[in-house]
């Protein structure tokens, strides 16, 4: 799990002796056993409710279906929307991004997961029973018609979605999911460690693919904006120092300093609309001031990963990258994940929780890029 910051400052009420001022009361416990209650019989405009917990304290819009959403409930769908499990399909609800038992959406094209109290609360009591027992389910953003009791999902929400992740993380940009039929094979330029057999185990190349897939350099000592230029354009650029005790030939910093420079020569252009995701990783042998000059040169705050198999931890790395699944995936290693159920007529497994035993960090670590890059049908079974 990642290394805790400093105890932040709680805040806490603070009653003045003698104030003439009554305090202000609380405000309501959200109820999301109210919301059709609020919206059928009350008349209250469902964008002004949050349709993920009830609360009345909206802060924005929900990207993907028409109400609103709190603050709260923002950060958490910011969080745990790009979490995918090791069997492709999202980690939590796609409305709440939370629940305790999820529906897992058959269209093959789609990775969407609701979880039972969204479905009941807003399509209807006894919807998700219903679903369960259907041959082949469809969820609510491939169905033809756009509207399920209280739930319709906005116009364009793909773009929506990219707008209101662009609007409120305020750090990382989201790219547009592509369609499967355009999806192509994500070009990787790998600085000092050869990732190859990570990228084919999670996908992204093809086995027995030409080497244009993946540019690997060991030393990049001499190499000027022309040479990348001339291997590229690429999709992927990613770094990592040696590990813990390998004998190197150059001070762990230089891998840093050197990373950041070619990165700087595969970047598109300003404008540019393409897809381009970046990753260094430390495997815990840059110092503290280090870390510093990274974060800085970087632009982004490390995440520190630990890499568990089963229930043990193996090994950890700090990890900088604009991937949004990378800031996010500490909670997907968190207690408490909801089960995975399809329809009982579909022929799967009934429960889709993530296999004991299996690496989970590497096809973590690379959501969403599958949902824009061509990936190639392989058991995900290997970490980084």
């Amino acid at each position: 799990m990642p290394i805790l910051e400093p105890d932040t400052e709680q805040s806490m009420d603070v009653i003045l002796v003698g104030s003439s001022e009554l305090s202000a009361p609380a405000s309501p416990a959200p109820c999301r056993g109210l919301l059709a209650h609020e919206i059928r019989v009350n008349q209250r405009d469902i964008e002004d409710v949050c349709i993920c917990c009830g609360s009345f304290q909206v802060h924005t819009q929900h990207p993907l279906f028409e109400g609103g959403m709190c603050a709260p409930c923002k950060d958490k769908f910011l969080d745990c929307l790009f979490l995918y499990d090791d069997d492709g399909y999202q980690s939590y609800c796609s409305i709440c991004c939370a629940g305790e038992t999820l529906l897992i959406c058959e269209n093959p094209d789609c990775t969407r997961c609701y979880c039972f109290e969204c479905v009941d609360t807003l399509v209807g009591p006894g919807t998700s029973g219903r679903a369960q027992a259907m041959s082949n389910w469809v969820c609510f953003l491939c169905l033809p018609f756009p509207r399920s009791g209280l739930l319709q999902r906005r116009q364009k929400w793909r773009g929506g979605l990219k707008a209101f992740c662009d609007r409120e993380s305020n750090s990382l940009e989201t790219y547009k999911t592509v369609p499967v039929w355009k999806r192509e094979p994500v070009r990787v330029l790998s600085l000092f460690g050869d990732i190859r057999r990570e990228l084919m185990s999670l996908g992204f190349l093809e086995s027995g693919s030409a080497p244009g897939g993946l540019k690997h350099l060991d030393d990049v000592t001499d190499v000027v904006r022309k040479d990348v230029e001339a291997w590229g354009p690429f999709d992927l650029v990613y770094g990592a120092t040696p590990p813990v005790g390998q004998a190197c030939d150059h001070p762990p910093v230089w891998y840093l300093f050197q990373f950041h420079r070619v990165l700087q020569y595969a970047r598109p252009s300003p404008g540019s609309r393409q897809p381009f995701f970046w990753m260094f990783v430390d495997s815990l042998v840059l110092s503290q001031d280090d870390r510093r000059v990274a974060t800085r040169f970087l632009e982004a705050d490390p995440v520190t990963i630990q890499d568990v198999c089963g229930q043990a931890v193996q090994d950890a790395v700090h990890v900088w990258s604009n991937i949004p699944a990378v800031r996010r995936f500490p909670q997907a290693l968190g207690p408490g994940s909801p089960r995975r159920i399809v329809p009982a007529g579909s022929g799967q497994a009934e429960d889709k929780a993530p296999r004991p035993g299996t690496c989970q960090a590497g096809e973590e670590l690379f959501s969403p890029p599958e949902r824009i890059f061509q990936v190639f049908s392989t058991e995900l079974t290997s970490s980084l």
